[in-house]
């Protein structure tokens, strides 16, 4: 389940001691937002936060991991273009070179 953030608005009865006070409340997506909060009755409106995005891995982490030594490690094979259709191989097994011209017609 999502957890939502809330914020606590003003009320015009002059007590704005709670005004801004943020408190979290998990949901059910198809559950409409709060109007009041629960345990206090205040009126209070969902806050817009930035969605959560996993940064775990690096660009140096990428590119050791595509590196020429690891993908063969791993058993894949790698050919980089040498030019007019002509692959040559940089990691892994297989072929040296390939070309379109090697391809069965």
């Amino acid at each position: 389940m999502p957890t939502y953030v809330y914020e606590v608005i003003f009320e015009d009865d002059g007590d704005d001691g709670d005004e801004g006070q943020l408190f979290e409340v998990q949901q059910m997506m198809a559950d409409p937002p709060l109007t009041v909060h629960p345990t206090t009755g205040q009126p209070v409106r969902r806050v817009i936060q930035p969605p959560n995005i996993a940064t775990h891995y690096t660009s140096i982490q990428d590119k050791r991991r595509m590196s020429n030594k690891s993908l063969e490690a791993n058993g894949f094979t790698k050919y980089e273009k040498a030019g007019d259709g002509t692959y040559v191989k940089t990691a892994g097994s297989g072929p040296k070179q390939i070309s379109a011209d090697d391809l069965p017609r």
